[in-house]
C-alpha cells in the first residue's frame, strides 16, 4: 500500500499523490477547517477590527441563528459584545504599554487577591486569639504542649 497523507485540519487521510493533495488543499472543507483553526488564535484587536467593518446579520438578529454560521459575511455580534471586546482590547493595550514602560504588573485576578486576603485575615485572627490567651495566664494556643504541662 502507498503512502498516506493525513490532514490535521480536517482529521482525514487519503492516498498521497500530487493530484489528491492539491485537490484536498484547495477544497472548500479543508479551507474552512483551516480558517476555523487559525481563528482560534486571533487576538481580540483583529477580531474587533473585522467585526466593526461588517454590517449586522439581519437573520441572526431576528431569529438568533444564521444558516451560514461562521462563514456569514455579516456580523453576529451585538452592540454589547462589541463593547466588551473593545474594553478587552483597551485593557490589553494598557497592559502592553505598562509592560513597555517597565512597570511591574503582577499576574492574577481579583479572585486570587480575595483568596489571599481571606487567608491573611484568618491567620491574623488566630494570632490575635493566641496573644489574648497568653495574657490570661494560659499558654499560647499555637505553641506545642511541653512535657512539664499537665494535659488535663
Amino acid at each position: 500500500m502507498g503512502k498516506r497523507y493525513f490532514c490535521d485540519y480536517c482529521d482525514r487521510s487519503f492516498q498521497d499523490n500530487l493530484h489528491n493533495r492539491k485537490k484536498h488543499l484547495n477544497g472548500v472543507q479543508h479551507l474552512r477547517a483551516k480558517r476555523l483553526w487559525y481563528d482560534l488564535f486571533r487576538d481580540a484587536a483583529a477580531i474587533l477590527q473585522e467585526e466593526q467593518t461588517k454590517k449586522p446579520c439581519r437573520k441572526f438578529l431576528q431569529t438568533g441563528q444564521c444558516d451560514f454560521g461562521s462563514n456569514c459575511r455579516f456580523s453576529h455580534m451585538t452592540e454589547q459584545d462589541l463593547e466588551k471586546l473593545s474594553a478587552q482590547v483597551q485593557g490589553e493595550q494598557r497592559l502592553k504599554e505598562l509592560q513597555q514602560e517597565g512597570v511591574d504588573v503582577p499576574p492574577g485576578t481579583i479572585e486570587d487577591w480575595l483568596e489571599k486576603r481571606a487567608k491573611r485575615l484568618s491567620a491574623a485572627q488566630s494570632n490575635r486569639y493566641c496573644w489574648l490567651g497568653s495574657v490570661h495566664g494560659r499558654a499560647g494556643c499555637c505553641w506545642p504542649p511541653t512535657a512539664e504541662e499537665d494535659p488535663t
